[in-house]
């Protein structure tokens, strides 16, 4: 199963903030398939869709606050489509919503939104990262959003440094909740306990082996590279990324 590859610009932010247009040039010269949205840089939806078409970058997903789903989910719909995205996710949860009360209105917004996307052709998906892992009255947050939203509207992109970090096993995970997943951001980790941080894909202690297996064990649209922070220049970690996944027969 060949699976595209694309990039999170989140990891290039230094450089975007400076020369969007140019960055995203750039990721798609490293071989990137796609890129994944966190903030349109200043351009319009019209003028993505000109520079992904310039580029031959597809649109993998778009992260967007819950507070702009509450305010603005026409507007979103539209430029989701005027980019040509088929996806818009939820990358992150304040503070007073990480509450089993929380993480269920939670849980019912997205049902909400989701059902409004899927109306449009479109598709809703929440990211994870490690605090939903932590348990809450005998639950963890993400089984309470995995199991109180509808398979049918509301997917997920699995972020598998964070799963590991909130202690559980990234492939393992996969597979219990199998076909919930379309997207998968793949970060690598190094260090442990306290000095664990974010890597190249590939330079790390994270084993993908078995998460590309679980993961292309159901229906799955892109792997998204994402390194929060860098050591060097972010363009050169976003290179040796995607040189790894190539060398692995990945992309």
């Amino acid at each position: 199963m060949q699976v595209p590859i694309a990039l999170q610009l989140y990891t290039v932010r230094d450089e975007t903030a400076k020369d969007f247009v140019g960055t995203v040039k750039k990721v798609a010269a490293l071989g990137y398939k796609g890129v994944e949205f966190a903030g349109f840089g200043g351009l319009t939806p019209q003028q993505l869709a000109d520079l992904l078409a310039e580029t031959g970058l597809k649109p993998a997903g778009m992260h967007i606050s819950l507070d702009q789903f509450d305010a603005n989910l026409d507007k979103i719909i539209q430029d989701c489509k005027a980019i040509g995205s088929k996806f818009a996710g939820v990358p992150f949860l304040p503070n007073d919503l990480r509450s089993a009360q929380g993480y269920r209105q939670v849980a019912a917004k997205l049902n909400k939104y989701g059902a409004a996307l899927k109306a449009e052709g479109l598709s809703l998906y929440y990211h994870n990262h490690a605090f939903e892992f932590e348990k809450i009255e005998g639950l963890r947050g993400i089984d309470i959003l995995l199991a109180e939203t509808d398979p049918s509207a509301v997917g997920f992109e699995v972020d598998v440094y964070w799963v590991k970090y909130g202690g559980d096993n990234p492939a393992d995970f996969i597979k219990t909740y199998s076909g919930r997943f379309p997207l998968v951001h793949l970060k690598d980790m190094k260090g442990e306990g306290d000095q664990r941080t974010f890597t190249e894909v590939g330079n790390g202690n994270i084993d993908f082996k078995p998460i590309f297996a679980a993961a292309e064990a159901q229906p799955l649209s892109w792997y998204i590279v994402e390194q929060d922070t860098c050591p060097g220049p972010s363009i050169e970690s976003t290179k040796i990324s995607i040189d790894n996944l190539t060398k692995w027969g990945k992309g």
